[in-house]
């Protein structure tokens, strides 16, 4: 499932922790998050079932992903398909995760 900025779902950990519903690897995956974000992340708020379902979501995908907001206001189904590609917002995240945009980049194609 390839969210709609390009990242991979089934490769995100906080997905496969809640499908699994695995509270230790919730655990590890809050504390590897909190350190890498700069961020107090709870075990709980590692929840999950990837930011195009109508299920459980993580925290900042539901609340503050301004990619996810974006594609729903704009109806598309991912960054690959928007006009608007690549925008600095979406350019800025890239940079963050490269795996990201080579799949956008592939969706394009």
């Amino acid at each position: 499932m390839i969210a709609f900025c390009g990242l991979d779902c089934s490769k995100c950990e906080a997905y496969l922790a809640t499908q699994k519903d695995d509270d230790s690897k919730r655990s590890e995956v809050a504390q590897k998050w909190s350190a890498l974000y700069h961020s107090e992340i709870s075990p709980g708020q590692i929840n999950c079932d990837g930011c195009k379902s109508s299920g459980r979501l993580f925290f900042h995908c539901e609340n503050s992903c301004e990619i996810r907001k974006c594609c729903q206001s704009k109806g598309v189904d991912t960054c690959a398909s928007c006009s608007e590609y690549a925008c600095s917002t979406l350019s800025a995240f890239i940079k963050l995760a490269p795996e990201a945009g080579r799949m956008l980049e592939k969706l394009r194609q």
